[in-house]
């Protein structure tokens, strides 16, 4: 299997699969002397692990990630990792496996999932779970994600999710403090109570349900992406595309651009007290003509339902019988509670890219 790589001058390459022995990641590119501790790779580790809540799948993996190379300790810290310029490999290994779980549809093509594709390219498949088209693949682009954080000076990327099923948050009462004081990452505490009941149905119902995810870039300097086939938000597009599950993805406005006038719509400007431009809105995201503005870059990413669900559902088995499918063993209600750290991850891991590729070839930072 080829194309387990994205990025450009900030690289990563993932490996393992869903109930191997371990996942992991090497990544190239990173400068040398970015300073960070596994505690803080940790955190971004664990808003991502599962079995947090009764609204995520109960398998209980701690999700500890091991630095195996690329890195020295900082010279009187026990703590503080230097990056050293090479290629930065890092370990997570898989301890609650239960791969008989999926012994009794390793014939069948569940339906939503990848099973029939990945046949029909590969003549093979992992049914364990999915093997590398599980989102088990994702925690390691979370470690990387820190990483990637370390490298612009002042770069703040933070997620949340504003919209489950049908139910959309009220953006008057965005507050990110919030995210930390529910298992939905929600701005909004009203609705995240209204979350609560509601996906509790759709877990006894043995059902799941999609969600959107918005990240938001702050310390993003102006002037990193490039026209044509370089564009900022194109790169940022492409990793938010390759998480599991996602179907749709938009910059700034997004869709709702084309309800606008363009009037509207343009982002104007008035003179800043700093020297730079000041932007009087910013329906672009952050990103024109491909190239960061200064302002937060800000994405949108929907979700699909968790495919794997109780209710039988129609499909066949590799010999074309037809057949009903009941998905058992442990899954996430909502797929898109997860997402939102990989989100983060896959956003950082893009800017950081752009920053590395415009300081090459700019000198500028």
């Amino acid at each position: 299997m080829s194309y387990n790589t994205f990025g450009h001058m900030f690289r990563v390459t993932t490996w393992g699969e869903s109930h191997g022995v371990a996942i992991g990641c090497v990544v190239d590119g990173c400068p040398p002397g970015i300073e960070f501790t596994i505690a803080e790779l940790q955190e971004w580790l664990d808003k991502r692990k599962p079995g947090q809540s009764r609204f995520m799948t109960q398998r209980r993996e701690a999700d500890e990630v091991q630095i195996l190379s690329g890195v020295l300790a900082k010279e009187g810290s026990d703590e503080i990792l230097i990056t050293t310029g090479t290629p930065i490999s890092m370990k997570i290994e898989n301890t609650d496996q239960r791969s008989k779980d999926y012994s009794q549809i390793k014939d069948s093509y569940r339906p939503g999932h990848a099973d029939f594709t990945y046949n029909s390219k590969y003549g093979i498949r992992d049914y364990r779970g999915g093997g590398r088209s599980s989102a088990r693949e994702t925690a390691v682009r979370v470690a990387a994600g820190g990483i990637a954080r370390k490298i612009p000076n002042n770069l703040k990327v933070r997620g949340a999710l504003v919209q489950m099923g049908t139910m959309k948050i009220n953006r008057d009462n965005w507050d990110w403090s919030e995210i930390s004081k529910n298992p939905f990452f929600c701005p909004d505490r009203e609705m995240a109570m209204e979350w609560g009941t509601y996906l509790d149905q759709i877990r006894k119902n043995g059902s799941s349900i999609g969600a959107v995810i918005e990240i938001v870039a702050e310390g993003v300097p102006a002037g990193l992406g490039a026209p044509i086939y370089a564009k900022l938000d194109q790169d940022i597009a492409s990793h938010l595309m390759s998480i599991n599950a996602v179907k749709g993805v938009e910059i700034g406005n997004g869709f709702d651009a084309a309800t606008l006038s363009g009037e509207k719509n343009a982002d104007e400007m008035r003179s800043g007290n700093d020297g730079n431009p000041k932007f009087l809105s910013n329906n672009a995201g952050g990103i024109l003509g491909g190239i960061s503005t200064g302002q937060p870059v800000v994405a949108r990413f929907a979700v699909k339902p968790t495919s794997s669900i109780l209710t039988l559902r129609r499909s066949i088995d590799s010999k074309g019988n037809e057949i009903e499918v009941q998905t058992r063993g442990r899954h996430d209600p909502c797929v898109g509670i997860r997402a939102v750290p990989i989100g983060e991850a896959m956003v950082a891991c893009a800017i950081a890219d752009h920053y590395l590729m415009h300081r090459g070839q700019t000198g500028r930072t």
